[in-house]
């Protein structure tokens, strides 16, 4: 079933679009269309903006309202709707429309499953065709398509959220994690900056194994080697933070992220990510113990002193908030 849909990468064209179209015969005048009056789009009196719609524009959207009025579902209702949604693949209403028409035919999802290709391929983060195509897959219950599909997008734009969004659908719903983390660690080997893998990396220990504590020191482990590598790779310390959310002693006391501090100490970092990492873990110590606050907040205040003036000063008015709330709460 699913083999009937091209896997091949998505391409600029397609056999479908030709430069070679047939000549335009307008559905005013298809003798099969006569027993259908036309509903224009009524604006009112005084419009605003008055939007300049082409003349097949207009021929096929009053057309369109005419048949939803009519609420009819046949073969020339099927069509019209892919006419229009030619013309606007955006148009929330077509496609809730077409949904209807599809049902009612009991027409072939694999076959729209593949016109939904085609349309994605033209306009890859177009919300309406996405959702579309998520109904088309809880139809027909057939996931097989989708993660081969969502990677030849993301290989194209490893941030284009609808793919992404898909993608996790697919994953939670059909539960396809097995081989998800091989899939984000390969898109991180290409780009270590990928923020929506390492997002992708989260969902994934999240739905499947959660956050143990070896997970924990595994995921800890992956992102201190991401950050050895590239100390100022905002994604990994995102990272890094989010996984010890789960840890019970939070910033301190793990011994992964303990070594990874004595290493940027020894070798000097000057990467503003783990300053600002020091002055959290700071925080923290000073939150659950006050006997250190004395000594921890002149560094903590020290360090935010040096990212406003030195480090980050792009974000100078920040770190001196930091600074002004810190001394708020713990300098007496």
């Amino acid at each position: 079933m699913a083999g009937e849909e091209s896997k091949e990468p998505l391409s600029d064209s397609s056999d479908e679009c030709s430069d070679q179209e047939p000549t335009w015969i307008y559905y005013r005048d298809r003798p099969e269309w006569n027993d259908v009056v036309p509903v224009e789009l009524n604006e009112g009196p005084f419009p605003v903006v008055s939007i300049a719609y082409s003349e097949r524009f207009k021929d096929i959207f009053n057309y369109f309202r005419a048949i939803v009025l009519k609420n009819e579902i046949s073969e020339r209702a099927f069509e019209l709707t892919s006419d229009a949604l030619e013309l606007n693949p955006a148009n929330y209403t077509v496609w809730q429309y077409r949904r209807t028409v599809l049902k009612g035919l009991e027409k072939n999802i694999q076959k729209e499953l593949s016109f939904v290709r085609r349309i994605i391929e033209d306009h890859p983060k177009n919300y309406q065709v996405w959702h579309h195509r998520r109904v088309l897959v809880e139809w027909s219950g057939d996931p097989s398509s989708e993660l081969r599909l969502t990677e030849i997008v993301l290989a194209q734009d490893a941030k284009n959220y609808h793919a992404w969004q898909h993608r996790q659908w697919v994953l939670d719903t059909f539960k396809l994690f097995d081989h998800e983390l091989e899939f984000v660690e390969r898109l991180l080997e290409d780009d270590i900056r990928n923020n929506s893998a390492w997002n992708q990396r989260y969902f994934v220990v999240k739905q499947t194994s959660g956050f143990s504590e070896d997970i924990i020191s595994r995921e800890l482990t992956f992102s201190v080697n991401s950050i050895k590598k590239v100390c100022n790779n905002e994604s990994a310390w995102n990272y890094l933070r989010g996984v010890l959310a789960h840890y019970t002693t939070g910033l301190n006391g793990h011994p992964v992220v303990e070594e990874l501090c004595q290493f940027l100490d020894e070798n000097n970092s000057e990467s503003p990510y783990y300053f600002a990492f020091l002055v959290d873990r700071m925080e923290e110590l000073m939150q659950s113990d006050a006997s250190k606050r004395q000594v921890l907040l002149p560094k903590a205040d020290g360090i935010l002193q040096v990212l406003a003036t030195k480090m980050d000063p792009i974000r100078r008015e920040y770190w001196l908030f930091l600074s002004r709330y810190l001394n708020s709460q713990f300098a007496n």
